[in-house]
């Protein structure tokens, strides 16, 4: 009998913020069913201080849309080569820049390693096709040309 006092006393401590409808919900050490909220990754706190203005505490992912933009800008002026090359090395520079600063702001994501691998990935094949784009690419592979020759044949 008095083992089931503990147990009841026990299952009304953990009782925590009530749900949407008002109701005391209980609080378990269980991992949901379902997530209702995302954890803030892992250097995702502002690149300054508090009472900086907004560009100043985002200026990493201001950084990389700028060069981003100028890019595509530049591309738009028929200056394609260049202007992948811009958009390629931005995303080069947002995984250094996840790398290297503790706090990035917007620019972290997902976890370090994965923005990292994420925004390094798409910068590099970005650049090495500006590199291997024709009229005179900078960069020629063989095995690629022979590989193209031997699937349209």
């Amino acid at each position: 009998m008095v083992r089931r006092r503990r147990v009841r006393a026990a299952r009304q401590e953990l009782v925590g913020a009530p749900d949407a409808k008002g109701r005391p919900r209980r609080v378990t050490r269980r991992f949901p069913l379902f997530t209702r909220d995302t954890a803030r990754p892992e250097g995702g706190g502002r690149a300054a201080a508090r009472d900086a203005p907004a560009p100043a505490r985002q200026w990493p992912v201001l950084a990389v849309v700028l060069l981003v933009g100028i890019g595509l800008l530049l591309t738009a002026l028929d200056v394609f080569r260049w202007g992948t090359l811009l958009i390629g090395a931005a995303l080069l520079a947002g995984a250094a820049l996840r790398w290297v600063v503790p706090d990035v702001g917007m620019l972290a994501v997902r976890s370090r390693f994965t923005d990292i691998t994420t925004y390094g990935v798409l910068g590099l094949s970005i650049v090495l096709l500006a590199l291997m784009a024709q009229p005179k690419p900078v960069l020629e592979i063989p095995f690629l040309k022979d590989t193209l020759h031997f699937t349209v044949s």
